[in-house]
């Protein structure tokens, strides 16, 4: 299976043609493609915390969230800071309005909750959504290049365990973010991947020209979930990489951080 493009209600976004095939959720990758927002956040800005007017914001989630088919009044979010720490979410966690303060920092959300919609941002880091169809469980992670170094998919994928999901029944979309055509590094990127992989990184990791390397973090992540047991056929990959569509996505290296954010949501039915 792979990635597809949608337009409904004016709302550009991709999915994964694996989960949506699975049926019993709907997931989505936002784009900045059918929103509100003006200037820097043109135009569907989903980012809370990048100074765009909030009136904006909101009516840039629920035009989202419409054409996602996700509800909007049970969300959950949480500050990322690229560790990698998965959190349970309950009904304790949903968002009464989407600039109530985060109750907590972590980069992966995983509930068996039906109607709850699990949401987390990128605009280079890669957002990671899993689900399996059998046990009704689904999870989200935002994967920058320490996280992928941590094992933030994995985490995710042993989180999902203790709901009873087995890895072979797991579904994995690796959305949008940057690919390795545009993600140049000095050599602590690479380091850290072979500390954490060993020689299983290198195949990831190109030495270029003036002592920088460029890091294939989408195949990274990929290789960690089939590490934690996913099936290679159950893992679709974005080609889209952020850095070389600005007119599509925000990329926080291309804008030097003057930027929106895109947002993936999954929910169970």
């Amino acid at each position: 299976m792979s990635f597809a493009e949608t337009t409904k209600n004016g709302v550009t976004f991709t999915y994964s043609q694996g989960i949506a095939g699975a049926g019993g959720a709907v997931h989505a990758f936002s784009t900045r493609l059918g929103g509100v927002s003006s200037g820097i956040y043109a135009s569907l800005n989903l980012g809370s915390t990048r100074g765009d007017d909030p009136e904006h914001v909101r009516e840039n989630y629920r035009r989202f969230f419409r054409a996602a088919g996700a509800d909007l009044t049970r969300v959950a979010m949480s500050n990322q800071v690229h560790g990698d720490v998965v959190r349970p979410v309950t009904s304790a966690d949903w968002k009464r309005d989407l600039y109530d303060p985060e109750g907590y920092e972590v980069d992966g959300l995983v509930t068996d909750l039906p109607g709850v919609s699990l949401v987390i941002f990128g605009a280079d880091c890669l957002p990671i959504l899993l689900y399996d169809p059998v046990r009704r469980v689904a999870a989200a992670c935002h994967a920058g290049w320490r996280g992928t170094a941590l094992g933030i998919a994995q985490r995710a994928v042993e989180k999902m365990g203790f709901y009873g999901s087995l890895p072979e029944d797991i579904r994995a979309a690796i959305g949008p973010g940057i690919s390795k055509c545009c993600f140049e590094t000095h050599e602590d990127v690479p380091n850290a991947m072979t500390q954490a992989l060993g020689v299983c990184a290198t195949p990831y990791i190109e030495p270029i020209e003036g002592g920088k390397f460029k890091v294939d973090l989408k195949g990274l992540n990929a290789m960690r979930l089939k590490r934690a047991g996913l099936l290679e056929e159950h893992i679709d990959i974005s080609p889209d990489c952020t850095a070389c569509h600005p007119e599509k996505y925000w990329s926080h290296r291309a804008t030097q951080g003057r930027r929106g954010s895109q947002a993936a949501v999954i929910q169970l039915l």
